[in-house]
């Protein structure tokens, strides 16, 4: 069973340390919450787990499947089986929907299928195979011709987030603010698509959220609190309701 294993990291950016020893393990299969306030550090481990070069890591591990990943460029985590949904995904003029996940297909399962033997997806396999994702995650299948996330809104960026991660089948996904710019409608169908690639692929979540809305339609394993750079409370799925009652100052006063 594949593992992302987080020893003892300390992280800092400008000389200002942002993360300071954080600990964690997702394994393949589990989906794991992180909340905290605006500030805390989050997106910055999102960002230091991908691979982001404006990060100092200056202590602790990254461990992908018994591989220390520190050293890999995020291309090379992304084919070893690491994913991440951005908070504010970027538009790309002129690249098509369609084409921009075609050809993330093809780099990072491309070459793996053949090594392994698996047949990999033909031009026209994989126009019915993105239909059949785009009709899970009701998107008009217009969408696939539309240029990347240009003018689409939060909720359209995000579900097509989850649509990349449902092509990819990445062992372990960090998803930062699946909520962000989403109506109610969308985040369930955002929720929906997150527990189908959980489920199907047996995908190991990170799911980031600074509030507990998301996890109204998706109930994680695990559910951890950081505060200032480190993760200072862990527990399930009630942890999270003690915070939307009470929020985060009694984590702070605990």
């Amino acid at each position: 069973m594949v593992e992302l294993i987080i020893k003892d990291l300390h992280v800092e950016i400008e000389g200002k340390e942002i993360v300071k020893g954080i600990n964690l393990t997702i394994k393949q299969g589990e989906i794991h919450a992180l909340m905290g306030p605006n500030g805390s550090g989050k997106t910055s481990l999102a960002y230091v787990l991908m691979g982001h070069p404006k990060y100092k890591i200056t202590k602790g591990e990254i461990l992908l499947d018994g591989q220390n990943i520190l050293s890999l460029a995020p291309d090379k985590r992304a084919k070893l089986g690491l994913f991440l949904g951005f908070q504010y995904p970027v538009e790309v003029s002129g690249v098509s929907l369609a084409n921009f996940l075609r050809t993330v297909y093809m780099s990072i399962n491309g070459q793996k299928k053949k090594d392994v033997g698996e047949e990999v997806l033909s031009v026209l396999e994989f126009r019915d195979f993105l239909k059949q994702k785009l009709r899970e995650l009701n998107m008009d299948e217009s969408f696939a011709n539309r240029y990347l996330n240009e003018g689409f809104s939060g909720g359209e960026k995000k579900r097509a987030e989850v649509l990349q991660m449902s092509i990819l089948k990445p062992k372990v996904a960090i998803i930062d603010e699946a909520d962000s710019g989403a109506d109610v409608d969308a985040l369930k169908l955002i929720a929906k698509g997150i527990s189908d690639v959980n489920k199907s692929n047996n995908t190991g979540i990170l799911l980031i959220t600074h509030y507990n809305r998301i996890l109204h339609h998706l109930t994680p394993h695990y559910v951890h609190v950081m505060v200032d750079g480190r993760i200072v409370k862990s527990g399930d799925k009630k942890l999270a309701d003690e915070i939307e009652e009470k929020g985060y100052e009694v984590i702070r006063a605990g």
